[in-house]
Formats: structure tokens, sequence, C-alpha cells
């Protein structure tokens, strides 16, 4: 089982007892939260679509740890014109390990227009 879930601004393909780094979250060290915006949840075959939600639907996860990422280099030039820039950061990070996904929602309805091709 696995599903594909919004977290931060960025989406993950998450799957239980999987280990996560995102964008710092606002939780503290062993806090447990839990994720609404499921994106698409698959159970063994049996796929949900969200739009753009699915229902119900959550993954829950624990915080492990709050860590600082690889340093990144930013050089900027200009040729010819004597313009050098050094510059650089180290991304702000959460490590999360997923616990559980809850499923919900039922199957995406047709619409209207499939239903009359099918016809």
């Amino acid at each position: 089982m696995y599903a594909i879930v919004e977290i931060a601004g960025q989406q993950f393909k998450v799957s239980k007892d999987l280990k996560v780094y995102v964008h710092r979250l606002a939780a503290e060290e062993g806090a447990k939260i839990s994720f609404d915006k499921v994106l698409l949840l698959d159970d063994n075959g049996n796929v949900t679509l969200g739009a753009p939600a699915v229902e119900g639907a959550s993954v829950e996860a624990k915080v492990l740890q709050h860590l600082k990422g690889d340093k990144v280099i930013v050089f900027k030039k200009k040729r010819r014109k004597g313009y050098q820039k050094k510059n650089g950061h180290r991304q702000a990070l959460t490590q999360i390990v997923i616990e559980n996904i809850v499923g919900g929602g039922a199957k995406k309805k047709a619409t209207k227009k499939a239903e009359a091709t099918e016809e």
C-alpha cells in the first residue's frame, strides 16, 4: 500500500515505515503529525484518485529529527566583466517516518461524458 501525499508544498510517494526528508515542519521531535492532503491512494492495485484530494484519507507520521541538508554553493559569474558572486546555504529539513496510511473515500465516479460514450 502506498500513497502520494503533499507535505510542505511538495509531493511524496510514501509507504509504511518509510523515512522521508521534508522541508522544516513546525513540530517538535517525537511529535506525531497527520497529513490530510492525500492525492492518490493505492491499496494492492485498488487505486483511488483524489479530486484534488481523497476524502477521509490521511497519512500519519512521527517526527524523528530536525537537521540541515548538504551545503549548496551558488556561484554567479559574468565573463569578461570582473563580476563574481559566491553564495550558499544549507536547507533546513525534518526527517519523518511514516507510521500509518489511513484509507478513505470511495472510487471516483465516472463523469457524465464518460457514461454517455459507454452507452
